[in-house]
């Protein structure tokens, strides 16, 4: 399991890729509203 904190032009395609090989991964961001949509 990895958590990849921030969720934007990085960290949201990084998590993505990672989810897509297998591994389990815990998205953190501050804002609440782009959280919300994932």
């Amino acid at each position: 399991m990895i958590n990849v904190i921030g969720l934007g032009y990085i960290g949201l395609p990084t998590a993505l890729m990672l989810a897509t090989h297998g591994v389990e991964v815990v998205g953190t961001d501050y804002n609440k509203e782009l959280v919300a949509t994932l």
